[in-house]
């Protein structure tokens, strides 16, 4: 996979988990709180974690960690540049 394409996937991976990891703190602590299934915010932690996998097998355990505690602390900046740092670095691809 060429560097770019794979900056794509791993920027793609990201994007779903941290979307995965919003819906589930709504689901816990939105509007509908109280109402929200248990199975409904397993599901979305059991589908990041089918993301880290992914992420694993693109950058290396190591730095996918790294990516996805960024994204669960919502600094999208350092995860970005980390992003660079880890594609460019590594040869990934």
């Amino acid at each position: 996979m060429s560097e770019p394409a794979c900056r794509s996937e791993v920027a793609r991976l990201m994007r779903q988990i941290s979307e995965a990891n919003e819906a589930a703190y709504q689901a816990l602590y939105g509007l509908a709180q109280g109402t929200a299934q248990h199975a409904f915010i397993t599901a979305r932690m059991e589908r990041m974690g089918e993301y880290h996998e992914q992420l694993v097998e693109l950058v290396g355990e190591h730095e996918a960690a790294l990516l996805v505690c960024c994204v669960l602390d919502g600094d999208r900046a350092v995860s970005r540049d980390l992003l660079c740092d880890i594609t460019s670095c590594h040869n990934v691809g």
